[in-house]
């Protein structure tokens, strides 16, 4: 006796057990509902306001006048007073039960990604095409408006599918704008919704009682995307990790039901002294939410302390290395059949098979050169004359300017790292063997693998000092799940989504406070257990088509990874499901690569982004991705290849020059393996002479132009380079040398 709803919904879905069903559609009912009392709540009075950024895209747009078309006494709204000091202003709408939070962006990068991370509603680029587009067509003929508004549409719709032109040209269509706004589709970011964070409408600093550079800071918003703990450490954004003392619950100064005396005639005016009284009352109505608890505060610790006998390592001792090598001469004697009178030198050239070597006349082989044929010359014959024009180009008056900005040390580091990269390209890992160093002291710290795939890499082994600094989980993958889960079953007190609230920093110092009076965005978001220590995060990262210029490991990059953003030299290595990854030397245009740095834990997913500061100021954008995992056992390994040319060829055995330069080295690298560009495989049999010269012997027949290889390994580590104090990038100039002088044509 299943009722006949469930029948329907088990045919449509294609569920064949009604328990299946029930729970699917209980499921559905209770996500649907979530979502709509969330949408309900946000810009309402119990929510926070709708966060709308304005970008303007020319210098000459003035957004005043196109926010006093919002000003609209039929729609009742209500244009507050700029409060703090970010060029924000609060706009209320009783009527539409609505109120926005409208914010001006610096005009750089860095600020837009800012805001981007704490906005809620994103239909700010619409409103940059609104208004550029409203000063262009009303100063247009009407018939050339309409072309006008198809050539901005097309546009609009090149690079925002989901977003349609507006017009700001009168109130009705001011308040098409408003009724879009309040009503735009949210989209969710995961580490946001997994955290609390706060836009800050006004910040106070209060000096410490031993120094006036470091005190308290007072920071008031709306809380977002979880409740907000006393007990969590607070991260402000570009400025570190910091502990809360306490959290106010003030009046919320706006509020979309203020009483409004009657016996005023502009409601507009009457709205803003409410307001203003609002301000001053704050202290007066002002309630203390939370204190922290400082046997359940975390700790700001971000490092370990390492004990400097923790993790001995023992070395083998003289005897033990003797007999390691008897037991490899004992292992590597080979008893054969040789005629009588045959030389120990002689029985080394007899190979197992029983081929026998043609002697000189066999010493070279032919070959058929395909790879080097004649190149034959070709010539271009043109079916007509082409024709010419005369033009008479003027003097270009930037040429001094352009070649005083030129930095010709820059110029010659840009060209070496072109050429680094090249070369990488068309002999990846190559290195010449050095002659002034002998190559067992070079490249002392290399191994030999019998594969990369399989052969065994201990990732403990070796490890660095900065190692023992950092924070490592048993198992990252647990931890986050668990986390996760606290998060969605926290029932703990704290200020709600919604709530008005004034948070008390402590150890805050004074820089912070003076950058905001400088009208920079005051973003915090509260951090997560163990999101403040120090470890090995790992980033997958995809290169930015826009930006040709090469990137090496190790250079210094800008980071804006989730909330976080910082400097550090991060290590390159592809992206590939083994155990052992291949480290990269530059940072490739066709496939994505992982990104390995120190930094503060960060639960992924998390979005990342990798910036470049020019020698100018600017950041230019390198690369973009995401955040893989939190694990220092991931292994980076260094490829290097040393190469021969074999010198006399005898079927399958050769002399080989120019790899090593003395008979020690080839004693030492005797043990790895050799290969060859043409897919031979080798190994060394002995050294000849005291030049380095070496007989090898391979698997199958050799090219006299082919080139033997050895691949030689190592584990390597990011620096700590860390720095979480970024420098703020210049905004968007024009290039005055950049400018092409006009031709005139005769």
């Amino acid at each position: 006796s299943t009722p006949p709803d469930i029948h329907m919904y088990c045919l449509s879905q294609g569920i064949c057990t009604f328990e299946n069903a029930i729970l699917e559609q209980m499921f559905s009912e209770r996500f649907y509902s979530q979502v709509l009392a969330e949408k309900r709540q946000l810009g309402r009075k119990d929510g926070p306001p709708h966060q709308v950024l304005v970008v303007p895209l020319h210098s000459r747009i003035s957004l005043p006048e196109a926010f006093r078309l919002l000003q609209d006494e039929d729609l009742g709204t209500v244009h507050l007073n700029e409060r703090g000091s970010t060029h924000s202003f609060m706009l209320l709408c009783p009527r539409l039960k609505h109120r926005c939070f409208f914010t001006r962006v610096p005009p750089h990068l860095a600020s837009l990604w800012y805001f981007f991370r704490v906005t809620v509603t994103l239909p700010s680029l619409s409103v940059l095409f609104i208004a550029l587009a409203v000063r262009g067509l009303s100063a247009l003929p009407p018939k050339k408006q309409v072309d006008v508004r198809k050539k901005l549409s097309k546009a609009v719709e090149k690079r925002f599918p989901e977003d349609k032109l507006l017009l700001l040209d009168t109130q009705q269509e001011a308040g098409v704008l408003l009724r879009q706004l309040a009503n735009q589709k949210q989209r969710h970011l995961a580490f946001r919704d997994r955290r609390a964070y706060l836009f800050a409408h006004v910040a106070d600093f209060v000096p410490g009682e031993e120094s006036n550079l470091v005190g308290t800071l007072k920071i008031s918003g709306y809380v977002r995307g979880r409740t907000l703990n006393v007990n969590r450490l607070l991260h402000i954004v570009g400025h570190g990790d910091f502990q809360i003392k306490q959290i106010d619950a003030p009046m919320d100064p706006f509020s979309l039901n203020p009483t409004v005396s009657k016996s005023s005639k502009e409601p507009t005016m009457a709205m803003e002294v409410v307001a203003a009284d609002a301000v001053t009352d704050m202290e007066e109505d002002l309630k203390v939410l939370m204190k922290a608890d400082p046997d359940r505060q975390e700790s700001l610790q971000t490092e370990v302390i390492p004990d400097p006998m923790e993790g001995e390592q023992t070395w083998p001792t003289e005897e033990e290395l003797n007999e390691a090598n008897d037991f490899l001469k004992q292992s590597s004697k080979v008893v054969k059949k040789v005629p009588k009178g045959t030389s120990n030198y002689q029985a080394e050239w007899i190979l197992d098979e029983g081929d026998e070597s043609s002697g000189e006349g066999d010493e070279y082989d032919n070959i058929q050169h395909e790879d080097f044929m004649e190149e034959e010359d070709s010539q271009d014959e043109s079916s007509g004359k082409e024709e010419y024009e005369t033009m008479t180009v003027g003097e270009s008056v930037h040429d001094d300017l352009y070649d005083e900005q030129l930095d010709e040390e820059a110029e010659q580091k840009m060209l070496e790292k072109y050429k680094e990269e090249r070369l990488q390209e068309m002999f990846p890992d190559e290195m010449d063997t050095p002659r002034d160093v002998a190559a067992r002291i070079r490249f002392q710290k290399y191994r030999g693998l019998k594969s990369f795939r399989t052969s065994p890499w201990d990732p403990k082994e070796n490890l660095p000092r900065d190692y023992a600094r950092i924070f490592q989980f048993q198992n990252f993958t647990n931890t986050r799940k668990n986390i996760f889960k606290e998060v969605e079953e926290d029932g703990a007190e704290g200020a709600e989504v919604g709530w008005y609230v004034t948070i008390h920093v402590s150890e805050v110092p004074v820089s912070v406070i003076e950058y905001f009076r400088q009208g920079a965005p005051l973003i915090v978001f509260s951090l997560l257990p163990y999101e403040q220590k120090m470890s090995v995060l790992n980033m997958v990262v995809s290169r930015n088509p826009g930006n040709a210029e090469p990137v090496k490991a190790k250079e210094e990059l800008i980071f804006h990874c989730g909330f976080r953003r910082f400097r550090a030299s991060p290590l390159f290595s592809q992206h590939t499901a083994a155990d052992k990854h291949k480290f990269q030397r530059f940072l490739t245009a066709d496939a994505a690569l992982v990104v390995t740095v120190y930094a503060p834990i960060t639960f992924p997913p998390a979005a990342v982004l990798l910036f470049k500061q020019k020698s100018n100021g600017m950041h230019s954008l390198v690369a973009t991705g995401h955040l893989l995992s939190v694990d220092p056992d991931r292994m980076v390994i260094k490829r290097v290849v040393l190469s021969g040319h074999p010198f006399k060829i005898f079927t399958k055995m050769a002399v080989v020059r120019y790899m090593f330069f003395n008979r020690e080295d080839v004693m030492w690298f005797k043990p790895v393996e050799l290969r060859t560009k043409w897919g031979r495989r080798g190994h060394i049999k002995e050294p000849l002479g005291t030049h380095g010269h070496m007989k090898c012997s391979f698997d199958g027949k050799l090219k006299s132009q082919d080139t033997v290889l050895m691949n030689l390994y190592k584990r390597v580590f990011p620096k700590w380079t860390y720095d979480p104090h970024v420098p703020e990038p210049i905004p968007w100039v024009k290039n005055e040398a950049s400018i092409v002088p006009e031709m005139d044509v005769e």
